[in-house]
């Protein structure tokens, strides 16, 4: 087989670009442009994310009405915010560095932006969505809510996508404009109300006075509870058993904590005052 000739002149030029200081001067103050600003916008955004954050609380420290469930909200929407458009125009800079026809790629973007809209109906929607959830407040970050199907408490809202975790650990994330009916758990307070079976043999009135005076002694113990629990009376009667019911006013959401220490609290000074007879059947 016969060799090619070499070609002296193509490696001449080669050597010559490798050579080039001027070329390598250039890459290398591109790459130091490049370097510059990714740094200045991470600081630019851990800035601006420090600043909203002191702005609101500031706001509420001079009495501005806000409550801190909004406060919440309104932070981690505007920090998601400077994040997105900070680093936008990081890269449309880092583009123009690299002599990049920003002009020409921003019109293609806008024509085919246009075209995707009229498929994009959707993604309008949950933008519209979350800017209404916002606006008037339906819930805030740190609330349980109930959405649907799902239940849990409020990690983020965007203004495309709301996130809830549930207590298990998992994480939903949920479309705004899939949104429609909110149970919002946190905004009013709580009933915790509690079923506890008792053997009817024995004096009911002894079983009664023993009951109130264990609710009375759990105001101090539990910060949850807004007032006494209330002994409403006998609920039913099922097969051996009487099954008592009690209330309690709790703050938002803790209701399912307080009746299972409430169901403890009665269980451990029951067995310590009443026959066993008298005890839960």
């Amino acid at each position: 087989m016969k060799e090619e000739p070499i070609d002296f002149e193509e490696l001449s030029w080669f050597r010559e670009k490798l050579m080039d200081t001027d070329m390598w001067l250039g890459f290398g103050w591109k790459a130091v442009k490049i370097i510059l600003i990714i740094i200045l916008a991470g600081a630019v955004i851990r800035i601006g994310r420090s600043m909203i954050g002191n702005i609101l609380k500031g706001k509420r420290r001079n009495h501005i009405k806000m409550s801190e469930r909004r406060e919440n909200t309104l932070v981690k929407l505007l920090q998601n915010i400077v994040t997105y458009v900070v680093s936008f125009i990081a890269i449309v800079t880092i583009l123009s560095t690299l002599t990049i026809d920003i002009t020409g790629l921003l019109a293609g973007a806008g024509i085919l932006g246009l075209a995707v809209g009229f498929g994009a109906q959707s993604l309008v929607k949950d933008v519209l969505s979350g800017f209404f959830i916002i606006f008037e407040d339906q819930f805030s970050v740190g609330d349980e809510v109930q959405i649907g199907e799902f239940e849990g408490t409020v990690q983020e809202i965007g203004l495309r996508t709301t996130k809830i975790l549930h207590w298990t650990g998992k994480l939903f994330i949920l479309p705004n404009g899939s949104i429609t009916n909110v149970t919002n758990l946190s905004v009013f307070n709580s009933t915790a109300v509690i079923d506890y079976s008792i053997s009817y043999e024995g004096d009911i009135h002894k079983v009664e006075a023993v009951i109130n005076q264990l609710l009375q002694t759990m105001p101090n113990k539990y910060e949850e509870l807004l007032s006494t629990p209330k002994l409403l009376g006998i609920e039913q009667v099922s097969g051996s058993d009487l099954v008592f019911r009690i209330t309690a006013e709790t703050i938002p959401s803790k209701h399912w904590y307080i009746e299972r220490q409430v169901r403890r609290e009665l269980k451990i000074g029951l067995d310590a005052q009443l026959p066993e007879s008298q005890q839960e059947g």
